[in-house]
């Protein structure tokens, strides 16, 4: 989990939209914050921040301020859903089995081409 502060170079909401459908469409980001005062973009998450600035500079002059780890606090709160989720989960997969996907192969149909002659076909040119 990291944070990435960004310095974005935004002039109005239009910016901003834009912004946030570039940075939203990111696999691994859990948060975007957007301070218009100061032109900061803050994003948490499992992204790499190099990629995430490589595609903002296409659209924005884009600045990394600071890349760190998220705050420790959310992570002990966040511990503590899991391991309640963990129990709830434990009780219901004690009746469940898992099955594997039954994987068949098929292979593709043989092509029997046909055999004809001339003699079958008087007037075809090309037999």
């Amino acid at each position: 989990m990291q944070k990435a502060v960004l310095k974005l170079d935004l002039s109005d909401n239009k910016d901003k939209r834009k912004a946030m459908k570039i940075v939203s469409g990111f696999a691994g980001v859990d948060s975007i914050d957007i301070n218009m005062k100061d032109r900061k973009l803050t994003v948490t998450g499992a992204m790499d921040p190099v990629e995430l600035v490589g595609k903002l500079r296409k659209t924005f002059n884009t600045e990394i301020i600071s890349v760190g780890p998220a705050k420790e606090a959310q992570k002990k709160d966040d511990g503590k859903k899991d391991d309640q989720d963990k129990k709830d989960g434990d009780k219901s997969n004690k009746d469940s089995k898992v099955y594997p996907f039954p994987y068949v192969y098929y292979p593709p149909p043989y092509y029997y081409g046909r055999n004809t002659s001339v003699e079958e076909y008087p007037n075809c040119v090309i037999c």
